[in-house]
């Protein structure tokens, strides 16, 4: 059955105004609400809301938020039993990370599978970087995960999508993992743990390895370096966006500044993330290291402070390369071989 273009951009337009209006009202009101990590909510919801143009079933939702609740306890425990002991911390940590890429690389999981990542960066370097934290890590993440799925509810009920007879879904093929290139994620993720972990700067330890993560989602150097290198700078433009709504919330310092700001970026970003075309998954990377760089300047995180805002721009920038170098050299060149490519068929409702 054809599409109709007009659909397909009405589900589009639908799909990234969701996404804006749960990021500014998230963000908006975690703020208003003294959230110590502001960003984490609307992350988790962008990330739901990215993954398809209809609500998540509800036992699918349940099902991702305690799989992230068990990953942010394991994690926790894990930082509290063995973070004294560095080997067997990172071995495990590094097992983690490896489960993580290898089930990324059969196109399962969905975005469930990137927040696991993510909680478990989080979880274990404010353990042991932030002792004043460190008892208040699983209140953080069970607040982002229930504001998370609240926020993806509110977005569609606010904008419902209608059904028709020409709605699609989109499928990922099934593919066998790529253990080589999960290995080769879990090196270049884990190094750069490693170096945050022997950091004091809780600003870097937080922007660095999720920028790292969310970058290895995306890249597919094997198949044009000009792509990869495309990829690299849509992703700083998010870093960019933050640093240019941060000096624009300090002429007016104000909630609805920041919601007014907030807003209009996700309306950009959020827009092309929503899209079918081949970039729309650098625009979500790039809506998600703007959430996590502005959240962190807004926030109440020791060490979070405005006027390290260019040093933080450079540890992204640093990070994207890092990553691109480090994929372009410990990547198999045989990647085409296990699926690299996600490829992704639509069947009509």
């Amino acid at each position: 059955m054809s599409i109709d273009p007009s659909h397909a951009l009405m589900t589009q337009t639908r799909m990234g105004l969701r996404v804006a209006l749960e990021v500014s009202v998230g963000f908006t009101a975690a703020l208003h609400a003294g959230a110590v990590v502001p960003f984490l909510g609307p992350l988790f919801a962008a990330q739901f809301l990215l993954s398809s143009a209809r609500p998540a079933p509800f036992a699918k939702t349940v099902g991702a938020a305690l799989v992230i609740l068990v990953a942010g306890t394991a994690m926790m425990l894990l930082t509290a039993l063995l973070g004294d002991r560095p080997v067997p911390f990172l071995l495990l940590l590094g097992l983690t990370y490896f489960v993580c890429f290898a089930v990324q690389s059969t196109g399962k999981g969905g975005p469930a599978i990137f927040l696991v990542l993510v909680v478990a960066i989080i979880a274990p370097l404010f353990g042991i970087l932030n002792n004043e934290l460190a008892g208040s890590i699983l209140s953080i993440l069970v607040t982002g995960v229930l504001s998370g799925t609240g926020l993806m509810w509110f977005a569609h009920a606010l904008l419902p999508e209608p059904h028709g007879p020409d709605d699609e879904e989109i499928k990922a093929v099934d593919r066998p993992p790529a253990l080589m290139r999960a290995l080769a994620n879990t090196v270049i993720l884990l190094a750069s743990v490693v170096i945050c972990l022997t950091s004091d700067n809780l600003t870097a330890a937080a922007v660095i390895p999720i920028t790292v993560a969310s970058l290895l989602g995306q890249l597919d150097v094997a198949s044009s370096a000009r792509t990869a290198f495309g990829v690299v700078l849509v992703n700083l433009l998010g870093g960019l966006l933050a640093s240019l709504a941060y000096v624009l919330l300090s002429l007016r310092p104000s909630l609805f500044t920041i919601f007014v700001i907030v807003l209009t970026t996700a309306l950009v970003l959020g827009g092309r993330a929503a899209s079918r075309s081949a970039d729309a998954k650098m625009y979500a990377g790039a809506l998600t290291i703007f959430l996590i760089i502005f959240g962190l300047g807004v926030s109440p995180l020791p060490g979070s402070a405005g006027e390290a805002f260019a040093t933080r721009i450079v540890y992204v920038g640093g990070a994207l390369f890092y990553a691109l170098l480090l994929a372009a050299v410990l990547w198999p060149r045989a990647s085409d071989t296990n699926g690299s490519s996600l490829k992704v068929t639509r069947t009509a409702e």
